[in-house]
């Protein structure tokens, strides 16, 4: 989709279709104004019909009286209720009208005075329309239909070309996260995957490093080897590296888990839905959405991103309930489910990070539990994290972006929940309770005292069948985490 802004007066704006929001028991939409005497009447009629509320649309014909085709009035809902999700969720459905209209281009006027800052405005409005045109139709005879361009109508276009610009860049970093998320198993092996960073890393002037099954045998990383053993598909572990802070900046690590195909191994899982656990690879792909972003962003700090990927396969080599692995970190585990593979992977890449680069922050992302959207359904993800003033941060950048996380506890109580009678630990908790926090349990015996925080996506990675419908969240993998982490760099 291409975006611009320009200062045309709505009057005068020659388009099809020409968009302005209405608040609830409003009787004038947000910039139009008295457009012109013949169709006054019929712009008052349109927001009669709608009442402002959330989402609705109302379209009223010109008959070219003024340049612009048609007119569309949208809907925000309350005043003192209008939240930059209501905006996204908005501009999404306008998106989606124009697309279904069959239009080349639309517009939409960015109103004046409005309750929110103008910058938080216009980035919302520019990821759900953005957002909302995503569609996975790479093995579809039949292409979804064209995405038509958007114009911001604005006094002064100078001062948000540079908002546009930043937030189509993160938006693109969230529709590449989907895009690989979204590929079926038998086309995203770890090989391939690693490809997919060495290509991006081509193109964006990142350093990869990608270690081979050979590698990861030799450096010990049990974790990864483990997991992965059972495949024909072998793991790797992919490192990128951004490098624009100051030589003596510590970095900020991002892990993700990538499991390309997760059949739960000799712990098999039932059948049913097993075909989504082809995102179970997506915490790795929002890692690499995050790298692509901060790369065009061209951000002046030092970021790594780390991905350990494997696919998790019953077979004669396959781990098995009751080995005992040995970790990165040299920690022992003992394994208990074998469906229980991402804490063991995501141990060693933590491990590693840290005894690497010596980071001042270290996150991870993960499709890590079930456990997890039985506490927080398919809206929420769940945070963990020891470093309070790290877990404020990213809270307040979930409430900005609505990529919302809720943060659960963790102390020595769950700490005992994996203690093990044979090993360091075992590779679940005690009992059915507190499944995400024992998980996260697990990944901190990783991370000693570095600053960290733990997200689990299980719950949003993908659109499942309790998530909340958002035009900017089709169908599929939703990129979560990329558009999150984004504003956290950019406002710390």
């Amino acid at each position: 989709m291409k975006i611009k802004s320009e200062n045309t007066k709505p009057q005068k704006k020659k388009t099809a279709l020409l968009c302005s929001f209405v608040f609830e028991k409003s009787s004038e939409s947000l910039g139009l104004g008295k457009i012109n005497s013949k169709i006054n009447d019929a712009v008052k009629d349109g927001i009669k019909e709608i009442k402002g509320k959330v989402g609705e649309l109302a379209i009223i014909q010109t008959y070219r009286m003024i340049p612009a085709k048609r007119i569309l009035i949208a809907g925000l809902g309350p005043k003192n209720k209008v939240t930059l999700d209501v905006l996204r969720i908005v501009a999404g459905k306008i998106a989606q009208k124009a697309q279904s209209l069959g239009l080349s281009e639309f517009s939409i006027i960015i109103p004046q005075g409005f309750p929110i800052d103008v910058s938080d405005v216009v980035t919302s409005i520019v990821e759900g329309a953005q957002l909302s045109m995503y569609s996975f139709d790479k093995y579809k005879k039949e292409k979804s239909e064209k995405i038509p361009d958007l114009s911001l109508l604005f006094a002064d276009p100078q001062k948000i070309r540079e908002v546009i610009s930043k937030t189509q860049i993160v938006s693109q970093g969230t529709e590449y996260a989907r895009n690989i998320a979204n590929l079926p198993p038998n086309e995203c092996a770890p090989s391939q995957l690693a490809s997919f960073a060495k290509s991006l890393a081509s193109k964006n002037k990142l350093k990869c490093k990608v270690f081979s099954k050979n590698e990861l045998k030799q450096k010990k990383f049990g974790g990864i080897i483990a997991v992965g053993q059972g495949s024909k598909n072998e793991p790797k572990l992919i490192v990128l590296e951004h490098n624009r802070g100051k030589r003596s900046d510590k970095p900020i690590v991002i892990v993700g888990k990538a499991v390309t195909f997760d059949t739960g191994g000799i712990s098999i899982k039932p059948s049913e839905k097993m075909d989504e656990m082809k995102f179970d690879k997506c915490g790795g792909c929002t890692v690499l959405g995050i790298m692509k972003a901060v790369s065009e962003l061209k951000l002046p700090i030092n970021i790594v991103g780390i991905i350990p990927s494997v696919e998790n396969m019953p077979g004669g080599e396959s781990y098995r309930p009751g080995d005992i692995i040995r970790l990165y970190s040299g920690k022992t585990a003992e394994i208990l489910n074998t469906d229980a593979e991402g804490r063991l992977i995501l141990a060693d890449a933590l491990s590693y990070g840290i005894k690497k680069y010596s980071p001042k922050i270290i996150i991870d992302f993960a499709t890590l539990t079930g456990a997890c959207i039985v506490a927080l359904g398919n809206n929420v993800a769940g945070l963990v994290s020891y470093d309070k003033k790290l877990a404020e941060k990213l809270k307040a950048s979930s409430e900005k972006t609505s990529e919302e996380v809720w943060q659960l506890p963790i102390n020595d109580d769950y700490m005992d929940m994996i203690k093990s009678n044979v090993a360091d630990m075992r590779n679940i908790g005690k009992g059915r309770a507190a499944g995400t926090i024992t998980a996260a349990a697990f990944l901190a015996n990783a991370v000693d005292d570095t600053p960290w925080a733990h997200i689990d996506i299980a719950g949003t990675a993908w659109t499942q069948d309790a998530t909340k419908k958002k035009p900017y969240n089709p169908k599929g993998a939703t990129g979560f985490g990329v558009r999150l982490i984004l504003d956290y760099l950019s406002s710390n």
